[in-house]
């Protein structure tokens, strides 16, 4: 079985997981993100804009006093760019039906809630397979130090995320059953 057979079955698992933990509600998990936040609160935060049964940071990201950005995705093979999100700002359509704001100024976030599919106790989150959270988390930490913070339910742990060389480890992961760092 190669690499992408065991990510594309892992992501399988963690996807009905998710669905089943979808369904039964968020619970105190923006309120565990938005506290986790606070000593960050004037940093620049990327977000992201919920899609299908993701659990939602946008009441986090709307608490949050410094600039938030949200992920534009420029094209295959390409690190996101962030484009600044306020609450109510026109909205479009972007690449894969995720939201973005219609226009607004660049971000370059300092600290980012990363979306995932599935994550493990050592600090690795399974995506969607695009490849594109790994690239911006190099590129950014190349030039400073960044915080990644997984946001997921906690049904979608794994007990070992299959990994390759390029894949970026998370600072802390936040559920609604608690925060865990690493």
């Amino acid at each position: 079985m190669t690499i992408t057979d065991t990510k594309s079955a892992a992501r399988k698992a963690a996807f009905a997981a998710r669905k089943s933990a979808f369904a039964a509600g968020q619970g105190q998990a923006a309120q565990l993100l938005a506290d986790f936040l606070a000593p960050h609160r004037h940093r620049p935060l990327a977000g992201y804009m919920a899609m299908r049964t993701e659990i939602d940071p946008i009441a986090a990201m709307a608490a949050h006093a410094g600039p938030v950005g949200v992920p534009v995705i420029l094209g295959p093979g390409q690190a996101l760019k962030f484009r600044e999100w306020t609450p109510g700002c026109a909205m479009i359509e972007g690449d894969f039906g995720a939201f973005i704001p219609k226009e607004g100024a660049w971000i370059d976030p300092e600290v980012l809630i990363v979306p995932l599919v599935g994550w493990d106790r050592r600090g690795f989150r399974l995506g969607y397979g695009g490849g594109f959270y790994d690239r911006t988390l190099e590129g950014l930490r190349a030039k400073r130090p960044t915080l990644a913070i997984g946001f997921a339910f906690a049904a979608q742990e794994l007990p070992e995320v299959p990994i390759e060389a390029t894949d970026q480890r998370l600072d802390a992961i936040i559920t609604e059953q608690g925060i865990v760092t690493f």
